[in-house]
C-alpha cells in the first residue's frame, strides 16, 4: 500500500536557470532510470527498482522532490548532455531527475576504488589482512577522486534544494556529501542513511586515520544519521566515540541506547529504519504469467517430489555462497537419504565483474558447484542447478516453490531476499539464516540461525528445516512473512522524512 505524506513546502523557482528548487532532495550513486545507447546512436530509458523508487512515489508527484544521481553509462551520459540540468520526465517515470555526468576516470576510482574496495570492504569485514588492505600512493589518489564525486554531488543538491528543504542521502557512495553540503547550506535539514553494515571500532580502525575521521565527519555534518538495525547504528556510535572521543566527541544515550552524537556544536540524532519487502508487489507479480510459466518449467526440471533448497544472491563476496555449497555437500555426505530427494538451486547473478576479486570469487562459484555435480550427481538427478542469468520472474516462481531457503552471508546490512521469500512462499518455507544479516534482528526466532563460518553447523541447520513439519513450517513462514513486511519501502522513506523534519 503507498502511504501519502503531505508536505506543507512548495517549490521555490531559481532566478538564475528558472528551474524550481525543491523541497525534498535524494542524493544516490544509482538513479531511477538507466539508458541504454542503441547502435544507431538512439537511447533507451529503462525505470528503475528498488526500496528508492517506491519511497519517492509515496510522497505523490505535487511534492517537488529532485532525485540526484550519477551517469553510469555511456548511454546515460549521452542522456544528460541532451538533457541539460534535468532528465525528461517522461523517461524517469515522473521523477524529476539530475543526473551527474561526472568524468569516467573519477567516477571508476571513486565507485570501484574507494567504495567498493575498501568502504564495502571494511563494513562487512571482508579484508584478507595478512595481505590487505594496503593504503598507498594508489590509494590516495583515489580518495581524491571520491572527495571529487563527493563534491560534486554535494554542489548539484546545493543548487536544487529549496530554503529549508529536506535532503535525504543514500549509503556508503556519499558519505561525505551531509559535511559537504552543510558547509554550503547550511538552512538544509540533511539526513544520511547508511544500507550497508557499519564496522565495530577495531576494524574500522584498519582505515587510515585521517580518512576514519574524515568518513566520521562527513556524515556527522547531517541533522541525522539513520541505518537498518540497532546494531549498525550502535557500531557507528562506537567508531565515533573510538575515533573522535580524543576531539570532543559524545555519544547521545537514553535508557542504554545511542541515540545521538555530539561534535563540535553540533548534534546528529541516530536513527533505524528496518526496511522491509513490498508485499503487495510481490504477490501480485509473483503470481503473473511469466512466473506460472517459469513455475511449471522449474517442477519439470527440477521432478514433482523433490524438495527445493533455494538461495538467490549476486555474486558479492559478502553473500558467503561457496560456504553454503560447502555446507551442502557437507549434508549430502552426512545424510546420504537426501540425494536424489532435494535440489539445490542456486541463482548466483553475477556482480562487479568489473574487479578481479569479483570475478575470481564467481568462478569459484561455478567450480564447487560443478565439482558437487560431478562427485553426487546421477543420470536423473543434477545436485545443484546452478543459475548465473538473472532473471525475476524465474527467481519469484522459486520462491514460491522453495521448501528451504539458505540466507548465509558474512554480513548484510538487511538482506532482502530473506524477506521476500516468506512473503511469496506457496505452502511455506523454512529459513535458514545467517546471525550476521540485519535481518537476523527481526526474522532470527523463527528462522533457524547459523554462523555463517560454521559449514557443519549450517549443513546440520539445513537438514533440520529439511525435516521441519509441513505445519510448523507453514506457521513460521506466515510469521516470517508479517515481520518481514512490517516497514514496507514507501513507508521506510516516509518514516525518515518526518524524522528529518522533527529536528
Amino acid at each position: 500500500m503507498v502511504v501519502e505524506h503531505t508536505f506543507t513546502a512548495t517549490a521555490d523557482t531559481d532566478p538564475a536557470g528558472g528551474v524550481e528548487a525543491a523541497p525534498i532532495v535524494v542524493a544516490s550513486n544509482r538513479g531511477p532510470v538507466s539508458y541504454r545507447l542503441h547502435e544507431d546512436g538512439s537511447l533507451a530509458a529503462g525505470r528503475g527498482g528498488g526500496g528508492l523508487v517506491s519511497g519517492l512515489s509515496a510522497i505523490g508527484p505535487d511534492a517537488g522532490a529532485v532525485w540526484v544521481c550519477a551517469a553510469l553509462t555511456e548511454g546515460d551520459r549521452r542522456a544528460v548532455a541532451h538533457a541539460g540540468r534535468r532528465l525528461d520526465t517522461g523517461d524517469t517515470g515522473g521523477h524529476r531527475v539530475r543526473m551527474l555526468d561526472i568524468p569516467p576516470a573519477t567516477f571508476a576510482a571513486a565507485y570501484n576504488g574507494v567504495a567498493n574496495s575498501v568502504l564495502w570492504f571494511v563494513h562487512h569485514m571482508l579484508w584478507q589482512t595478512p595481505l590487505e588492505p594496503v593504503f598507498d600512493r594508489d590509494f590516495r589518489a583515489q580518495w581524491a577522486e571520491y572527495e571529487a564525486y563527493n563534491t560534486a554531488f554535494a554542489d548539484a543538491i546545493a543548487e536544487e534544494a529549496a530554503e529549508g528543504a529536506s535532503v535525504l542521502v543514500q549509503d556508503y557512495h556519499l558519505t561525505l556529501v551531509p559535511g559537504l553540503l552543510r558547509a554550503r547550506r547550511p538552512d538544509l535539514r540533511i539526513g544520511h542513511f547508511s544500507h550497508t553494515p557499519w564496522a565495530p571500532p577495531d576494524y574500522y580502525r584498519l582505515l587510515p586515520d585521517d580518512i576514519a575521521e574524515q568518513v566520521l565527519r562527513g556524515m556527522l555534518g547531517g541533522d541525522r544519521a539513520a541505518f537498518l538495525t540497532r546494531r549498525w547504528a550502535e557500531a557507528f556510535a562506537a567508531c565515533c566515540a573510538s575515533v573522535l572521543g580524543g576531539r570532543g566527541a559524545k555519544v547521545v544515550r537514553e535508557d542504554g541506547v545511542a541515540t545521538a552524537v555530539r561534535f563540535e556544536g553540533r548534534t546528529t540524532r541516530l536513527g533505524v529504519h528496518a526496511l522491509g519487502a513490498d508485499a503487495a508487489f510481490l504477490r501480485e507479480r509473483a503470481h503473473r504469467p511469466d512466473v506460472e510459466e517459469w513455475m511449471t518449467t522449474l517442477r519439470r526440471q527440477f521432478g514433482p517430489d523433490r524438495r527445493v533448497l533455494l538461495r538467490v544472491d549476486r555474486t558479492e563476496l559478502s553473500k558467503n555462497i561457496v560456504r553454503g555449497l560447502h555446507a551442502y555437500r557437507r549434508l549430502l555426505e552426512d545424510h546420504p537419504e537426501w540425494r536424489e530427494q532435494v535440489v539445490h538451486v542456486a541463482f548466483a547473478y553475477p556482480s562487479r565483474q568489473d574487479l578481479k576479486v569479483y570475478r575470481d570469487y564467481t568462478a569459484e562459484v561455478e567450480r564447487v558447484a560443478q565439482e558437487i555435480n560431478t562427485a553426487f550427481g546421477t543420470e536423473g538427478w543434477q545436485p545443484v542447478s546452478l543459475h548465473v542469468k538473472d532473471d525475476f520472474a524465474r527467481s519469484l516462481a522459486a520462491y514460491r516453490l522453495a521448501d528451504v531457503a539458505l540466507v548465509n552471508p558474512i554480513r548484510d546490512g538487511m538482506n532482502l531476499v530473506a524477506k521476500e521469500v516468506p512473503v511469496v512462499s506457496d505452502h511455506g518455507c523454512a529459513l535458514v539464516l545467517s546471525r550476521e544479516a540485519g535481518a537476523a534482528a527481526e526474522l532470527g526466532d523463527d528462522a533457524i540461525t547459523v554462523n555463517p563460518y560454521d559449514v557443519e553447523a549450517t549443513a546440520r541447520a539445513l537438514h533440520a528445516a529439511l525435516l521441519m513439519d509441513p505445519g510448523e513450517r507453514a506457521e513460521r513462514s506466515k510469521r516470517l512473512a508479517s515481520a518481514a513486511t512490517a516497514l514496507p519501502p514507501a513507508r521506510w522513506f516516509v518514516e525518515q522524512l518526518r524524522a528529518l523534519e522533527a529536528r
